[in-house]
């Protein structure tokens, strides 16, 4: 729960897109506050679904996301239930597979670099400073821009 983001800004645009797929996958009903904000469509600057998210701001901030590697559950009567982070038990093969680990670990990477390139300059996202420093993802993402752009 400490890992929760908040108080990130969407441009205009990006709450007309989030409307326009609230609107496209709702089943029966959708309401507004004003009529105009029932027609998203005519006022986004692209219906097209694929490339909704081109801007990458449905993601959460991927500097702000811990990688984990294992959950374990402690219960009052001292007894424990573990997995790893894609729910497979102690005793499945598989489980905690360090070669399918390393190549997540790269994804994530290549993931986040990515993300900082599509919203340079865009609001960021910031989580709860009870459990861990806010700021130091910034600051990486921050050196890592500006590593890649020679400044």
């Amino acid at each position: 729960m400490l890992d929760i983001q908040f108080g990130r800004e969407l441009e205009e645009d990006e709450v007309l897109r989030i409307n326009y797929i609230l609107k496209r996958r709702t089943i029966r009903y959708i309401a507004a506050a004003q009529e105009e904000w029932l027609y998203p469509e005519r006022r986004v600057s692209t219906t097209n679904w694929s490339k909704l998210d081109d801007g990458w701001f449905l993601f959460p901030n991927l500097w702000k996301v811990p990688f984990t590697s294992e959950i374990i559950v402690g219960y009052n009567d001292g007894s424990a239930w573990v997995s790893d982070e894609y729910g497979r038990h102690p005793g499945n093969p598989k489980c905690s597979d360090e070669t399918f680990r390393d190549r997540e670990w790269r994804s994530r990477l290549l993931a986040q670099r990515e993300w900082a390139k599509r919203r340079l300059g865009k609001s960021l996202a910031h989580v709860s400073k009870i459990d861990r420093d806010d700021e130091v993802a910034d600051r990486l993402m921050n050196e890592y821009l500006e590593h890649e752009s020679g400044t």
